[in-house]
């Protein structure tokens, strides 16, 4: 029986895992990358996640490892496994998460609707991307990007040419979308899988200002399906984030995909009888997956991005007018995620976004 989780990065992802993780009887602990972190209250170790010697360590005192983000080296992981350590989700699924070549060749494989994409490396190769594509395309960096960084509109190679330096890129067909939406959905170790109702995000500047559960109509059937067969094709364990474009003609194609909770199931802690941080301790750890019915018929989340969208970052979690809040105990910098706001409703969207964007207001005031 799994007795304790140790999660890698103490981001307010690994935060938010602490409560439902206790209150599951699971003891957590987190390997930090600095004093101070939003989930300091479980950080029973400071260093590192690049080092080997300092991960192996923090292994040692755990019975899982898992992640509150991707970046943690696949030699560090493979050499983990090697050891003898469970790592979920393992190296042999994350690579698809930390390299998004990977994860395009391998999501074609399986025949997941995605947006027509090539690997280039040369000027001519995106050029050639870029004149079959209508004039326009969306280039990446295969790994590193997150919240519209390592990516970039480009007409020609010109626009490209601090990236072009040998190295293998991303292109992808500019999507011509009329929303963005996510699915979030959990697998344990045993192969159970679910999933939330699919949501539709909003974005700022790049960055995901608001979530709106469930997304109005939309295809539930079809991304549910999607989901499961990325889960069960990449073998994941743990929460599955697929974030998609919905086109003019009601087709769903995948963007993105994190394999840990994720922005857009925030809603859940409030929203949901379990919530995406319960779930994911739940599907690391080996238990029986939690059930993922709506609380309420309506959630909205908000995000507070730094620096102005509060007065003091510094208030604790806590219920004001109706809504939650939550916040990170982060340095506010421009765009950053500091905290969200979420409401919900069994009147109508409109309701639990009135609610949400009224205690929102009360913060900037």
């Amino acid at each position: 029986m799994t007795k304790s989780v140790g999660v890698i990065g103490g981001g307010q992802l690994a935060r938010m895992m602490i409560a439902p993780a206790r209150a599951l009887g699971i003891d957590i602990k987190v390997l930090a990358e600095s004093e101070g972190s939003p989930a300091q209250a479980a950080a029973t170790q400071v260093g590192d996640y690049k080092d080997l010697d300092t991960v192996l360590q923090f292994a040692k005192t755990v019975d899982v490892i898992t992640f509150d983000h991707e970046h943690v080296p696949l030699h560090i992981l493979e050499h983990l496994e090697a050891e003898g350590f469970v790592v979920e989700p393992s190296s042999k699924a994350l690579r698809f998460a930390q390299n998004k070549l990977n994860m395009r060749d391998k999501l074609t494989q399986l025949g997941v609707p995605c947006p027509d994409w090539a690997k280039v490396s040369t000027a001519e190769e995106l050029d050639a991307f870029i004149e079959s594509h209508g004039g326009v395309a969306i280039l990446k960096t295969p790994t590193g990007g997150y919240d519209g960084k390592g990516v970039k509109v480009v007409r020609s190679s010109a626009d490209a040419t601090d990236w072009l330096n040998g190295n293998s890129l991303l292109v992808e067909e500019k999507v011509n979308f009329v929303r963005e939406l996510a699915q979030l959905s959990a697998r344990n170790r045993s192969g159970e899988w679910s999933s939330w109702d699919l949501v539709e995000t909003i974005q700022k500047d790049g960055v995901c200002a608001e979530v709106n559960s469930p997304a109005p109509n939309a295809n539930f059937e079809l991304a549910s399906q999607i989901a499961k067969t990325i889960a069960e094709g990449l073998d994941v364990t743990g929460v599955l984030a697929i974030e998609m474009f919905e086109t003019a003609d009601g087709r769903l194609l995948v963007n993105e995909l994190a394999m840990r909770p994720h922005n857009s199931g925030h809603f859940s802690i409030e929203g949901s009888v379990t919530s995406q941080f319960e779930q994911h301790i739940r599907a690391v750890s080996g238990m029986p997956l939690g059930d993922t019915s709506p609380l309420k018929s309506y959630s909205v989340m908000l995000n507070l991005l730094g620096p102005n969208d509060a007065n003091d970052f510094g208030l604790v979690d806590r219920e004001l007018d109706g809504a939650s809040i939550h916040v990170y105990s982060k340095a506010p910098r421009v765009g950053r995620k500091m905290g969200h706001i979420t409401a919900i409703s069994n009147e109508s969207l409109a309701d639990a976004r009135q609610i949400a964007t009224r205690v929102f207001k009360g913060l900037q005031a």
